[in-house]
């Protein structure tokens, strides 16, 4: 049966029942909560940080634009063909491919604190324009108060679309370390060369955050290349199986972390913090869907804990997939708990 499955996910063939047969629900429960995972919800309320503060400085935020005709590792590819859903919601590729070559533009928000130093730590936050403008104060008043670093925060959006056959897929989904590599040969160089300022080499001075596809991305770039980034921050990550095309040495894609990559692997100098809603993406999908986001960060968390892992878990009662109100909530603590180590000019 696994080896049958393995081949309908490869080849694209749909995973759906026959439209008579009820669908098989796979909710699932929180956590037993620890020192390392929590439950919240389902109430929210908007963190006090996220309201401007006139009395502290105000960084600046920046934007400019990227085109893929001068990229060499994304030079740009477009969905050339629609995709069907099956029982569960799920895309089904056609085994014949979808994209095409295909330009884009891609827009970059870069955050300068007014306390920048040279060698400023840094972190990158995928889905830029989805974040920037919920992350200015909290970042203004948290660096006023001295509880996170002076840090630039760069937030690129993705080369557009989303999921299989997408170029915001081919980026964030792919496990490897073509994203990471991305960042530091195209991205970064932008953002110091216009805005002259300079960015720490200390891994421990750089962070990755994003959420859904733009979180996996995050935990990759770590991963991948843990050398560069010590922390991650994760919201409803999408650790499942999402990637195309197909890789025969992760055919599952984002599920094979948790299903057996990271525990057979020595663990890395990674810090997580990571969150999911009980009600996110396909929760109530049976597991050999590899579709089920709850699921999915639920034994990330938990193979993480096994590995010894330095890392945070928050499921969200009553909450959805990037649920806007759990965001507005916990980032003010999850941005303090990942920077507490590091020194606050």
């Amino acid at each position: 049966m696994r080896v049958l499955m393995l081949f309908l996910a490869m080849t694209g063939a749909a995973l759906a029942q026959p439209a008579s047969a009820p669908l098989q629900k796979f909710p699932t429960p929180p956590p037993p909560v620890t020192a390392q995972n929590s439950v919240i919800g389902p109430d929210y309320a908007v963190a006090p940080e996220a309201t401007a503060n006139p009395a502290v400085p105000q960084g600046e935020v920046r934007e400019f634009i990227l085109y893929s005709a001068d990229s060499k590792i994304y030079p740009g590819i477009v969905r050339v063909a629609n995709m069907t859903r099956d029982a569960y919601g799920n895309y089904v590729v056609p085994p014949t491919g979808i994209s095409a070559p295909g330009p884009y533009e891609r827009h970059v928000w870069v955050y300068i604190p007014k306390q920048v130093q040279p060698n400023a730590p840094f972190m990158v936050v995928q889905d830029g324009h989805g974040y920037i403008k919920r992350m200015a104060n909290i970042l203004d008043n948290m660096i006023a108060a001295k509880r996170i670093p002076a840090m630039v925060v760069i937030l690129p959006d993705s080369g557009g679309s989303d999921a299989q056959g997408s170029e915001r897929g081919l980026e964030y989904d792919t496990m490897s370390d073509r994203y990471s590599n991305w960042v530091e040969s195209e991205l970064l160089p932008a953002v110091t060369s216009r805005y002259g300022i300079t960015l720490t080499s200390d891994p421990e001075g750089r962070a990755a955050m994003g959420g859904s596809s733009g979180a996996i991305a995050a935990f990759t770039m770590a991963w991948y290349h843990p050398e560069r980034y010590h922390k991650v921050l994760s919201y409803s990550g999408t650790f499942v199986n999402q990637a195309w095309p197909p890789d025969p040495k992760t055919p599952r894609g984002g599920w094979e972390y948790h299903d057996h990559i990271i525990a057979k692997s020595a663990r890395k100098p990674i810090r997580v913090w990571m969150e999911v809603g009980e009600k996110d993406n396909r929760f109530d999908a049976p597991e050999d869907t590899w579709h089920n986001w709850p699921l999915a960060n639920n034994r990330m968390a938990a193979v993480l804990q096994k590995k010894g892992y330095d890392h945070r878990y928050v499921f969200a009662l009553g909450a959805g997939h990037v649920d806007n109100r759990v965001v507005m909530q916990t980032l003010p603590d999850a941005l303090q708990w990942l920077w507490r180590d590091y020194p606050k000019n």
